[in-house]
């Protein structure tokens, strides 16, 4: 089955450049582009993308407020940002909701690396990053946390830390989306947590 991707980038280069790698690359893709926020939002509203690459620097920018307006428009994409910035700007994303990182510096080989693995595991995260969101994430979290959760709970817990959607989860356990969505509720705040990036680091610490 074919994946759809949108490179939302303000350079040109950048634009051509990823596309070239990535058809030549990836089996069954199909790229498209935006050159700017609004028009990478208004894309994500009017058509179903399975991934977005994310230029965070772009005209019109809302910094982390793309991905919650991201997320909010289409709860099954995944965002990996594609960006020069530091790793400790890219945790706040990633705190954000993203999927993964990848620095416009990096080889080639990382970025196709970072498209397969989000699509195969659900996230892609450099060493150094899930070393720094294991740090602060899991400082202040008390011993065997998951034991918090109901055996369903833990189920629908692992699911979501592996990348899945509201979509794949209801269909794996055959759920309605509305009891997912409750369950999902119940799960952050047993965890005591916030976002899908603080669940992935408890299940690489505890499962």
């Amino acid at each position: 089955m074919s994946k759809k991707i949108l490179i939302a980038d303000d350079h040109h280069i950048v634009l051509e450049g990823t596309t070239i790698v990535l058809e030549s690359r990836i089996p069954d893709v199909i790229i498209d582009q935006a050159e700017d926020y609004p028009e990478a939002y208004e894309k994500i509203c009017g058509e179903k993308y399975d991934m977005i690459i994310l230029d965070i620097n772009m005209p019109e920018s809302k910094n982390k407020k793309m991905i919650s307006e991201i997320m909010e428009a289409d709860p099954d994409i995944k965002i990996l940002v594609f960006s020069a910035y530091e790793d400790s700007v890219a945790i706040q994303y990633i705190r954000e909701g993203a999927h993964g990182y990848v620095n416009k510096l990096s080889k080639i080989d990382e970025l196709v690396d970072a498209v397969n693995k989000i699509f195969s595991e659900g996230y892609y995260y450099s060493t150094n990053i899930v070393n720094q969101l294991l740090i602060s994430s899991i400082r202040n979290i008390p011993l065997n946390p998951l034991d918090a959760l109901s055996k369903r709970e833990y189920e629908i817990f692992r699911l979501m830390a592996k990348g899945h959607g509201n979509l794949e989860i209801s269909n794996l356990m055959n759920i309605q989306m509305p009891t997912i969505s409750t369950y999902k509720k119940r799960i952050y705040v047993k965890l005591k947590t916030a976002n899908i990036a603080d669940l992935i680091a408890l299940y690489q610490k505890y499962c």
